[in-house]
């Protein structure tokens, strides 16, 4: 740092850092008539600081957010009491199905909004994390990192976006030596292959550019078209020189990347072949052999400027028919068996091939949770919020998710931790291995030897059985751990050595001299085969909790070994994806890895930099993000009917029960559409019918319908207060939440009860057609799918609806107005929400498509002729009509 200021700045810097120090008491002011104390003592005491701090939102803020809460609870009662004891009896029907659907409104939530009682934030120090682990003369002690990079096909992933995000890592600000990439190719595909060797070579040239001048971000494609300043805070003189050459290299790099691609679109009938003439093994995608390639590396090629570059290796696991390879979550832990056999870093950064590394110093961050000597031992992951490029300025369909980003993850860090999202996420490794978390001693209770003996008998004899409890559940971990204990804050820590390997044959050969207990506990040492599989070098590996790999080892048959673990069959009759690893049985794996690993009782942490860290891209069209909010509702499903889900899994563990609320919240929310679509649709019938849910009002009762509507508003507002979310994104939050749950949510339920219950797999295709090829184009784009048709009748239906109340109105005289807008409210309640919908179907020329109108009418129609046909609020008659004909007999 002290090349980077002048002589002035430099001791005005100092000077800074001694007042600091001497206000927190860390040195004295007066050195009794000695030198002063040197710089490095300031910058030795500075790295004693904590790296991270918590910064709680102010009470000013939380406080009337929480009291507004509690008030609606009970406000909440009170209106649920009175609409149970108060039926509309002239419309039964609907009053009892309009209760069912605000008891569970209320259900849901309380699920949403208790787990949000203790927002926190976070802050970290980069500056200590430097002080302390990159001393100058030492060698650097920060921790090494695997990146997981996952695609599976590369005409729908593009090519260029996977070199990107590759590129951003490569680049990252971080020493190379400590920084390994995976790229997973779940596709085989040549293209992939062939593009991951043109993007090495180009990163020969772009990493050193980056680090140079310090650009951000540093993926290319989104470097280039950054409408900003790019001469701000640069002084290099060559700067404006070298990065025109730099962008003209990444544009002849691009036109590499296109070539491939165009020369990919037709697969020859012969397959692919390699430049060296020999078949590509991958040809048949689901039968192939399992094929790594290491680029760059210690032993791979330099930058242009002869410095090391990171790791960067390809990996295709191996596939045969018959097997279940368990799409991205398989993937996933074929990348932990091959990474801890090459590197065995201990952290593992998982990214999504279409998110790159938007701020350089994002691996820093969780370094500073991960590297704490106290708290980081205890965490299982740092989850970093997802943020997201090419969003339309209005984001009509919520893509940002900025409200389960800003306020729910905020409140799940106050608990145990925020869920795990699928992406920007970065691991302990041991935590994946499926162990517990290091439990701190309890300090002994004070005794004295004023009471008599039998008395501390009573007392203590159940400290000691617990003792001998203890030492024996230890004793399996033990002999694989250094026993050497690290004492902090007045707490043993136990703490695992990264040295000792042991091969199981030995451990079974040296059976004889141990006592009866000690001999059963190393007889179970052969479970760690039926846990890992059969692999002695990747066995070894998880008994190193600082990682690294064994002296003496050889490139070539480390290699050997990493082609072992990504066969086919290697994880047969074993834990991988029960207990070990990503856990398998949904198509959210994201969700369950999380849950099982807060159940052990490991936390996480949510860490929210000022720059970004990750960004991605997200589906803008309505089409492709309905089927995305599908995939995300249906995991949520089959969650729910496994044996895994929350509302009867894990307990007796460690999972806090508020955090035990959200998980229960992120599968029970797609039931929601249930009782949603049926709310949305009785406003309609209320017009058309002329019945009405709610009973004739009294003045009391007012009050509690007026409380109610206020205490939404005054919770909306306050929750905006301390969470910084503007108004317009917790709006488009509550529109797609409706638009979601009458389409997307909907279908996943059905979808997956199908597919748990009956073993029927059922897919919705999607068929695009033309767009414009303008910025945000594809949100105008149409693609016709059956998640349009729900949404769609209930507008119908609901206009439809407004037409006939105001046209009865009309008929009926003043009398009848006052009735009307009650039933009036709850129906533009409805369209409101669905406008975004409405638009989404308009497209850019205002049209929605026929297929759309004629399914929709279709569908209302059918609903009004059956209401019609047996309207159940007429009276029914059993003899004849009578009536007075009105004329004077």
């Amino acid at each position: 740092d002290k090349e980077m200021y002048g002589s002035a700045e430099w001791k005005e810097r100092v000077e800074k850092w001694k007042v600091r120090q001497e206000k927190r008491g860390l040195i004295s002011n007066d050195n009794g008539g000695n030198d002063p104390p040197e710089e490095d003592d300031y910058l030795l005491a500075e790295a004693r600081q904590p790296l991270w701090r918590k910064v709680p939102i102010s009470s000013s803020l939380i406080s009337p957010y929480r009291i507004v809460i509690v008030l609606r609870f009970i406000v909440l009662a009170f209106f649920l009491r009175f609409r149970i004891l108060t039926p509309a009896y002239d419309a039964y029907p609907l009053w009892l199905i309009s209760v069912i659907c605000e008891v569970w409104f209320a259900f849901s939530w309380i699920l949403d909004q208790f787990p949000k009682w203790f927002p926190i934030r976070r802050e970290t120090y980069l500056d200590r994390l430097s002080l302390r682990f990159e001393r100058e003369g030492e060698p650097n002690q920060l921790g090494a990192v695997d990146v997981f990079v996952s695609t599976v096909d590369p005409l729908k992933e593009p090519p260029i976006i996977t070199g990107n995000t590759v590129l951003s890592i490569l680049a990252a600000d971080y020493p190379v030596e400590k920084v390994c990439c995976y790229v997973s190719d779940d596709g085989a595909s040549m293209l992939t292959f062939d593009s991951l060797a043109e993007t090495a070579e180009f990163a020969r040239r772009w990493v050193p550019f980056c680090k140079k001048h310090n650009v951000e971000p540093r993926a290319p494609e989104f470097y280039f078209n950054e409408k900003i300043d790019y001469l701000k805070d640069k002084v290099h003189p060559s700067f404006v020189k070298e990065r025109r050459a730099m962008k003209r290299e990444y544009e002849e790099f691009k036109v590499r990347i296109n070539a491939l691609v165009a020369n990919a679109q037709k697969k020859p009938e012969e397959g692919w072949v390699m430049q060296d003439g020999t078949p590509w093994p991958g040809n048949n995608t689901r039968d192939h052999p399992g094929m790594i390639q290491v680029y760059l590396g210690s032993a791979g090629a330099l930058d242009v400027d002869g410095k090391e570059l990171p790791r960067l290796v390809y990996v295709s696991r191996e596939k045969r028919p018959g097997y279940q390879h368990h799409k991205k979550a398989g993937a996933e832990n074929a990348l932990v068996r091959v990474s801890a056999v090459l590197t065995n870093a201990p952290f593992i950064l998982n990214l999504d091939c279409d998110h790159y590394i938007n701020n350089s110093k994002a691996i820093r961050e969780a370094m500073c949770f991960l590297m704490d000597p106290q708290f980081g031992k205890k965490l299982c992951y740092v989850q970093f919020p997802q943020r997201f490029d090419g969003i339309d300025r209005h984001d009509r369909y919520a893509n940002r998710n900025v409200v389960f980003f800003d306020i729910n993850m905020l409140g799940l860090d106050g608990l145990q931790g925020p869920v795990y999202v699928g992406t920007g996420c970065v691991f302990n490794r041991q935590a994946l291995y499926g162990y517990d978390p290091p439990v701190s001693e309890k300090r002994p209770k004070m005794t004295c030897d004023c009471w008599p003996s039998w008395c501390c008998c009573c007392c203590g004899g159940s400290r000691k059985k617990s003792k001998k409890k203890g030492e024996k559940k230890g004793l399996l971990r033990g002999l694989f751990f250094s026993k050497n204990k690290k004492k902090m804050m007045g707490k043993n820590y136990v703490k695992k050595g990264s040295a000792p390997v042991f091969n199981l044959e030995e451990i079974e050969e040296g059976l004889e001299g141990y006592e009866e207990l000690e001999k059963s506990s190393l007889m179970s040492q052969k479970n760690f085969e039926k846990r890992f599989g059969q692999s002695p070098v990747f066995i070894a590996s998880t008994l190193m909790e600082n990682g690294g790999l064994p002296e003496g080892t050889n490139s070539t048959a480390l290699i050997k070994e990493a082609i072992h673990v990504i066969s086919c069959g290697y994880e047969e009759k074993t834990e991988w994806g029960k207990e070990i690893g990503w856990i398998y049985g949904s198509v959210t794996e994201d969700i369950l890895t999380g849950f099982k690993m807060h159940c052990r009782g490991w936390k996480s942490v949510y860490c929210v930099p000022k720059r970004p860290a990750f960004k991605g891209s997200a589906p803008i069209n309505l089409s492709d993000r309905l089927h995305q909010v599908l995939r995300w509702a249906l995991g949520s499903v089959e969650i729910f009917l496994s044996r895994h889900c929350p509302l009867w899994y894990g307990y007796g563990g460690k999972l806090k029960w508020l955090e035990r609320l959200a998980y229960i919240n992120t599968i029970v929310y797609p039931f929601t559409s249930i009782p949603l679509l049926a709310y949305c649709t009785i406003p309609a019938v209320c017009l058309l019918t002329g019945k009405f849910i709610i009973p004739t009002l009294s003045n009391l009762t007012s009050i509690w319908f007026l409380a109610l509507f206020l205490s939404i508003i005054a919770t909306g507002v306050l929750e905006l207060r301390w969470s910084g979310v503007s108004i317009q994104d917790w709006w488009r939050n509550e529109q797609f939440w409706v638009i979601g749950g009458v389409s997307a949510h909907l279908f996943a339920v059905f979808q997956g009860l199908l597919k748990v219950l009956a073993g029927v797999d059922t897919n919705f295709t999607v068929t695009a057609k033309a767009a414009e090829d303008t910025e945000f184009g594809e949100l105008y784009l149409f693609k016709w799918t059956t998640l349009l048709i729900p949404p769609t009748t209930l507008i119908i239906l609901n206009m439809v609806g407004v037409v006939a109340g105001v046209s009865d109105a009309i008929n009926n005289g003043y009398g009848s107005w006052g009735p009307l807008f009650g039933k009036l409210f709850f129906a533009f309640w409805v369209i409101l929400h669905l406008y975004p919908f409405l638009k989404g179907l308009m497209g850019r020329q205002n049209r929605t498509p026929t297929i759309v109108v004629l399914w929709s009418i279709l569908l209302a129609s059918i609903f009004s002729l059956v209401w019609v046909r047996i309207d159940p609020f007429l009276p029914k008659q059993t003899g004849p009509i009578l009536k007075q004909c009105g004329v004077d007999c």
